[in-house]
């Protein structure tokens, strides 16, 4: 005899799709975030590719990337949206799902005063589920009237912000952390677009750099400040960040 699934309700409402809920509790996962502009996005195929190669290491499956399209092409239009800022998630079972929500304002983003936590990711190369240790560091940071985490590991090597990657300019190369993270889109961009190299970068060597920035899906945004190492804004450089970024052709979905 078959046990009966237990009953389940979201905010008063019977769930009505046990299997997917089961997914959704489970926090075990993947996604990715983008920006979407008149039904368009900025390095599509890389959010692709991203997702298949997460799906793959997590469930041993291929996730299609036509499909993908399609259901973050249906969800748009059943927002009535073609400027978004989406989601996609993938749980067990490939279970896929798609978020629309107003999108990131355009242009650069606000300056970003980090500081420095203890803390690296599990699985960096996975942009995963879960990512409790990231938001509770990123949270304190802004209690403590910081803009975000910058994570480094016990001996001071810094990765990456709890939901960005940040690159350093030491007035002749721009250099990303060699330490494991996440490799996100728009830093894969900037890195076809702009001469650059990966080094280690430790929190002691941070007076040796002039200037810095981060970067994610919403925004590009200079850093004013690591704990009490101050950067100032090279405008030279956010220049040509800018412009790198601001050539990526949009691809359809």
């Amino acid at each position: 005899m078959t046990a009966p699934s237990p009953h389940t309700e979201i905010d008063g409402v019977p769930a009505t799709d046990p299997e997917l809920l089961a997914a959704l509790l489970s926090g075990y996962g993947h996604f990715t975030a983008m920006q979407v502009r008149d039904g368009r996005v900025k390095g599509l195929a890389l959010h692709l590719d991203r997702l298949d190669r997460s799906t793959r290491e997590l469930f041993d499956r291929k996730l299609d990337g036509g499909r993908v399209r399609g259901l973050v092409a249906g969800a748009l239009a059943n927002a009535g949206r073609r400027d978004a800022s989406v989601r996609v998630y993938v749980y067990p079972g490939v279970r896929t799902v798609v978020t629309v929500a107003d999108p990131a304002p355009d242009g650069p983003g606000a300056p970003q005063r980090l500081t420095t936590v203890d803390y690296w990711r599990p699985a960096p190369h996975i942009k995963h589920l879960g990512g409790f240790g990231q938001r509770f560091h990123g949270e304190a940071a802004r209690r403590a009237g910081y803009d975000e985490a910058l994570l480094t590991s016990p001996y001071g090597e810094i990765s990456e912000g709890a939901v960005t990657n940040i690159a350093f300019w030491d007035g002749t190369s721009l250099v990303w952390p060699s330490a494991p993270c996440l490799h996100g889109v728009t830093m894969a961009l900037l890195e076809r677009r702009l001469e650059s190299v990966r080094r280690p970068v430790g929190v002691a060597d941070l007076t040796c750099y002039r200037a810095a920035f981060v970067s994610n899906s919403r925004t590009i945004a200079p850093v004013t400040a690591i704990d009490e190492v101050a950067f100032a804004v090279d405008g030279e450089l956010m220049g040509r960040v800018y412009s790198a970024y601001d050539s990526v052709e949009w691809d359809r979905l």
